[in-house]
């Protein structure tokens, strides 16, 4: 159980980091020439479209794998170390008495 803990951290940090990367270099929706003076044309005719249907894919799966994880490693934090919540070994807060009103 421990090495698929581990594995799961690995591939968890590897999908981060690439996440992080795809994020960074995705343009945004007007990022041309021509949409820096307000136009709604591109520049070519199918360059930027197809690169950014790729890198949004990219970013979608990596997206979601990245949730897996991290729900798969809470899963498996929680086998091994065999708690259930996170305040189980929270003491209460003690209980002080009222203020007294004052004139």
């Amino acid at each position: 159980m421990q090495i698929l803990f581990y594995f799961v951290i690995v591939v968890h940090i590897v999908v981060s980091l690439f996440l992080i990367g795809v994020v960074l270099i995705q343009q945004g929706r007007s990022a041309d020439l021509a949409g820096a003076f307000g136009g709604q044309g591109s520049q070519t005719a199918f360059g930027p479209r197809a690169a950014a249907n790729v890198l949004t894919r990219l970013t979608t799966w990596s997206a979601i794998i990245f949730m897996c994880t991290s729900l798969s490693l809470v899963v498996l934090y929680n086998r091994t170390t065999g708690s259930h919540s996170v305040l189980e070994g929270a003491r209460p807060a003690p209980i002080s008495a009222p203020a007294k009103p004052s004139k």
